[in-house]
Parts: C-alpha cells; structure tokens; sequence
C-alpha cells in the first residue's frame, strides 16, 4: 500500500490539506455554539478543559480517520473493506463506511438549507434590511423569510450549486484553489469584525464573558459539554476526514496536520466570540438564543450601529464561507465511490450524489412551513436529520473508528502509517485511541441521548 495513489490525486502541499480539513471542521457550530457554551461554563476554564478534550479524544480519534483514509487511498467505503480484509477482522466493519457516507449526506442536505439562510441574509444585510431594525422586525423578517418554501428552496439550491460547482473540478482546481481562498478570508473577515468589536464599549465585558476562569461554573456535565464540542467540531465520523487523508502524500505527519487543524478550529470559534459578544452586549441582546443569535439578534446590532450594513454583510458572508467550505468535504465520500466504484466521471459523479441530497432538503425545507405539523418520533422531518446524524451516527461512528484503530489494525500498520519517529509518542496515542477515547465518546453519546 505504500506506494498506492488515490485516483483523485494528492494535496499538492500540507498547507493544503491542512487548510482544507480545518475548513472540513469549521462551520457554522463554531460561529455560535462554542463561545456561547464557553461563556457559560467557565470560560478560561471550560477552555482549558476543552482543549484537553481535544488532545486527548479528537485529535486521536481525527489521526485515526485519516490514517484508515491514506493508507488505502480509496473512498471511505472501500477503505473500511480494504482494511477488514487487511486486519482478518469481521466483515460487517465495513458497514462504517457506509455510515460515513450516508451521514455526509444526511447532514448536507439539512446544512445546506441553513447555509442557504447564511446566503439570503448577505442579500439582506446588504440591501439595508437591517436598518433600524427592532426586536419585533427582526423576528419577523426571520418568520417570514422561513414561512416561504420557494425562498428557503432557492438559497438551498444555490447553496447546493455551489458546493457541487467546487467538487466537480476535482483536488487541485476545486478543492484547493478554493480553500485557499474561503479560508485566509475568512480569518480576514473574522478579524475585521473584532477590529470593529475593539471599538464597543463592551469590547472587556465581551472578554470577561469568555475568558474569565471561573472554575466554580465547571461541572461534570461542562467536561461532558467540552468532550462533545471537541469531538462533533473537528467533523469525525462524517467520512470527509477520511477521504481528505486518502488525498494526503506520504511525507506528510498525520500527528502534526492534525494538531494545527485542531489548534485553527479552537482559534476560529474564540475569535468569533470576541466578535460576537461586544456586539451583543453593546446591544442588550439574549445571549441564549442557540441560532437565533445569528439570524434574529444580531441583525438588530448590525441594524442599529455606525457602518452596520458593511459588518453585517461581512458577517454573513463569513458564515457563507464557513459552511462551504464544510460542505464540499461532505458531500466528496460519495462523489469519490460513485468515481471509484461505478466508473462514472467526477462530473457525473457530483450530479447524482448533489441531486440525491439536494432533493433529500426539501423534507428540511418544508419542515419549517408548510411541513412543520408532520412529525415522526414527535420531531420533525429537520430535527429528526439532525437527531440521527449528530446524536447517534457520529458518536457511534467514531467510536466504531477508535475501536478499529485500537483493536482490530495490526499494531505494524499503525506505527507504518503514523511514523512518528518517537516510539513513546506513538504509544502514548494507542493508548488514548484503545481506551481514553471509546469511553469518552461512549459518554459523550449517553449525554446527548439523554442518559446522562
């Protein structure tokens, strides 16, 4: 297998695959989710936990995924047969490709529809919808806007177009000139808007919120709040870690990629808290709202403030870029079986895999119209998706991965692929991938079940 190429090519660099799978990781979670969480539980603190959550559970488990992907070089279905057959282990491990794939495009389908709000909110902002805006208009503005099917139906396919756009013109004039792009403008966007946070008179408060380490707010369910945050941002379980490490050249380090992949995904999600929560503050806005502080809050901020039209639309459109570059790494496992398994040209590959997920959102569309009543397991046909892939399919998958590195791949393999150097680091990570990891994900998946 050393000497196997994938058929797709290779990164040309690790820059690039270093900036494609942080743009894999970087979504829109990190925008609201983890300052928030982070100010709640701590802050200083919940990032000290955090971070060691990362080190000790994703980062493991990502080095895991992408060694499986670069050592076979194929899809992340292929891989799991080329690697059962490899360890004499039982054939049904190959099933967690397939759970890989089919959870990519699960949750493109219904990530695809919130990216597209992300894409009508630049339209928006930039049209002066925000002006002086209040509460009430806010939260009309985004009623109305998702009581309209055929509008929430546009920006999905427009979302969709233009993720597939990438993914049909392959690693080096897809993937990488446009993460070479989508990334270092949206760390410029980013730190644009924390120029302007620096200019509130909240700017301490919004620091002191994130950053104070308060350890008496550190509960045990903060840990299990910092394990599932460090696990479901890094994207494991989703087979695009996988097939971006069966892009990966040989030379590269798996363990030094993964680490500052993690490191950048930890620095976007502070940096858009000190974005963020001036802003908020600033305006006496709810910090709770989950998503609501995107497209109901925070246009209130941008509808009310000097230049706010200008930040507003960089706003979105840093949330645009966020999400595309997590959705072409969705959607590529299944573009690269359709490739590699049914002989069909990358083109044609993308407009069945794309068309399937594009229709797939429709259920995510109406789900908040004209759909909303119907419900199965009392969730709708959105928060069912989102229940399937976040709470059980990931955490199940990357368990099954962890279990698989540790357990089931030749101990020789592993060394061969990760070629640390260091015999005492690669021991160090086997035993975090046999033991420390599977118990941490196990909890991890009780907790957002509801168990624990």
């Amino acid at each position: 297998m050393d000497t196997k190429k994938s058929v797709h090519g290779e990164w040309s660099s690790r820059t690039a695959f270093i900036l494609a799978a942080t743009g894999s990781a970087v979504g829109l979670g990190n925008i609201w989710k983890f300052p928030y969480i982070t100010g709640e539980n701590g802050g200083g603190a919940f990032v000290i936990v955090y971070l060691l959550c990362v080190a000790l559970v994703g980062i493991p488990v990502m080095m895991a995924e992408t060694m499986f992907g670069r050592r076979s070089r194929e899809n992340p279905i292929n891989t799991m047969q080329i690697l059962t057959k490899e360890a004499a282990a039982d054939e049904h491990w190959h099933y967690l490709g397939w759970m890989g794939v089919i959870a990519g495009m699960l949750i493109l389908s219904y990530y695809s529809v919130i990216a597209g709000w992300a894409c009508a909110y630049v339209v928006k902002s930039f049209t002066g919808s925000f002006f002086d805006i209040n509460a009430t208009g806010a939260k009309s503005l985004f009623v109305n806007f998702i009581a309209s099917p055929g509008e929430l139906m546009f920006w999905h396919t427009f979302f969709m177009f233009a993720t597939l756009l990438i993914v049909a013109r392959g690693i080096s004039k897809g993937f990488e000139q446009s993460i070479r792009f989508l990334i270092p403008s949206l760390f410029v966007m980013l730190i644009l808007l924390v120029g302007y946070a620096m200019s509130t008179d909240s700017y301490f408060k919004g620091l002191h919120f994130l950053f104070n380490f308060d350890f008496s707010k550190l509960t045990g369910n903060s840990v299990l709040i910092a394990l599932g945050q460090a696990f479901f941002s890094l994207g494991i379980g989703m087979g695009a870690v996988m097939v971006y490490g069966a892009y990966l050249p040989k030379n590269v380090s798996i363990l030094e990629t993964t680490a500052i992949i993690a490191v950048a995904d930890t620095v976007v999600a502070l940096l858009a808290g000190i974005a963020i929560f001036p802003i908020v503050f600033s305006s006496g806005l709810p910090l709770d709202s989950g998503p609501g502080l995107i497209f109901e809050s925070l246009p209130i901020a941008f509808g009310n403030m000097p230049g706010g039209w200008l930040f507003g639309t960089l706003f979105f459109i840093m949330l645009v870029f966020a999400a595309l570059s997590s959705s072409i790494a969705l959607i590529e496992p299944a573009v690269s079986w359709l490739v590699e398994n049914k002989n069909m040209a990358r083109n044609q590959a993308c407009f069945y895999a794309g068309a399937a997920t594009w229709v797939l959102g429709f259920g995510s569309v109406f789900s908040f119209n004209i759909g909303s009543d119907v419900t199965l397991f009392g969730k709708t046909f959105y928060d069912l998706l989102d229940y399937l892939t976040a709470n059980l399919m990931l955490p199940i998958g990357g368990f099954c991965i962890a279990i698989f590195a540790g357990w089931m791949m030749l101990q020789k393999h592993s060394e061969q692929e990760l070629a640390m150097g260091n015999p005492l680091h690669y021991q160090a990570w086997r035993v975090l991938i046999r033991y420390i990891a599977p118990a941490a994900i196990f909890f991890v998946f009780l907790h957002v079940v509801g168990v624990l």
